[in-house]
């Protein structure tokens, strides 16, 4: 189904649980929503609409709206969303390009953001993490595996399960903090102003002016003045460099070869696998439709007994069989009797099984 809801250019969307795989698509008009409608339950308070949906679903919501979402069973797409985002939990991957604030409880596996405007909280990644261009803080209590950071302009902090690429250009007054359960690799401009403290069971630092030391394991480093603060630890090795293409030739340093981070993509192929599963539930709905309309006709073209639709009160939940009348002279089906039927079913008051049965009923004169 196609369904369109108002709710103003900022509206609040609370989604609760979503059983499948989700797309969010930020646009300059009303909320559309797309998917299997009797997946789909939606409500609508002024600017606030809260949703859930036992499949999957596809939204286009207003540029400025924000998000509370509750769980996802599967992957997740949101991209143009202006407004906050917040996420308790997802089971599989996520992907997320230009936002406001994120924040988001667990996810089950990788993770990619693209231009976040304003803070990004993770409290659990399972997988692999790639985040480029975030505005806040970085704050990530807990990565499965990688984590490529580039482009964080608010204070960093991170614990990761292996490797760490980091390309940072600290700021004044600035705190960064890396924790990595294998390597290091942090690439910083050669001017850059800061205090790095490193700990790792090799440390090598390519910073012009600063002498190499290949027995330290620990090692406090001031550049400049020192302004920023940089604590890295790891329990692999630790790089620092100034070498804008040092992550090229990672392989000469630790396991960051084995790193991949091409998240190219991602988003868009979860938004074309939700599409097209929407795409398939209509088709099935249209379906249901155009077979109910010919049952509808078939009964139509045949003699049988006539009767008023509006007589009883029709009930398809397990209520009580109307009363057999008793037998009129047989005539065929009014177009009105028919017509009333296919109405209940446009209108969706009845499903198309339900449809049949009546048209059934109708026929025997039960």
């Amino acid at each position: 189904m196609s369904k369109i809801i108002s709710a103003g250019k900022t509206p609040r969307i609370k989604v609760g649980t979503i059983g499948g795989d989700l797309s969010v698509v930020g646009w300059d008009g009303d909320i559309l929503i797309k998917g299997d409608e009797e997946d789909i339950q939606v409500q609508q308070s002024g600017e606030e609409v809260t949703l859930s949906c036992s499949s999957d679903l596809a939204l286009r919501v207003p540029k400025d709206a924000s998000f509370d979402f509750g769980h996802i069973g599967g992957d997740a797409s949101i991209r143009g969303v202006q407004g906050n985002v917040h996420l308790q939990t997802i089971g599989g991957d996520l992907s997320i390009r230009d936002a406001g604030s994120v924040t988001i409880g667990s996810i089950g596996a990788d993770f990619n953001l693209r231009n976040a405007r304003g803070d990004l909280h993770v409290r659990s990644a399972g997988g692999d993490v790639s985040i480029r261009d975030a505005e806040g803080k970085v704050m990530l209590d807990s990565v499965g595996n990688d984590l490529a950071l580039r482009g964080a302009r608010g204070d960093v902090k991170v614990n990761v399960g292996e490797d760490v690429i980091v390309y940072l250009d600290p700021r004044a007054d600035g705190e960064y903090s890396v924790v990595a359960g294998d390597d290091i690799l942090l690439v910083i401009p050669p001017d850059a102003d800061a205090t790095l403290t490193m700990q790792g069971d090799q440390i090598e630092i390519d910073l012009p002016g600063v002498e190499p030391d290949e027995d330290a394991t620990e090692r406090v480093v001031v550049l400049g003045t020192g302004s920023a603060r940089i604590s890295l630890s790891a329990g692999g090795d630790v790089r620092v460099s100034s070498r804008e293409d040092a992550a090229e030739y990672a392989e000469e340093f630790g396991n960051f070869a084995g790193m991949n981070f091409d998240f190219s993509g991602l988003g868009d192929r979860i938004s074309k696998r939700v599409e097209e599963a929407t795409r398939r539930a209509t088709k099935r709905a249209e379906e249901a439709m155009r077979r109910a309309e010919r049952t509808a006709e078939r009964h139509a073209r045949r003699g049988r007994v006539g009767l008023e639709i509006g007589r009883w009160n029709w009930e398809f939940k397990g209520g009580p069989k109307p009363p057999t009348p008793p037998a009129p002279p047989s005539e065929p089906v009014t177009d009105a009797e028919r017509m009333a039927i296919l109405k209940m079913l446009a209108e969706k008051k009845i499903t198309a099984e339900q449809a049949e049965q009546l048209l059934a009923a109708l026929e025997g004169g039960k």
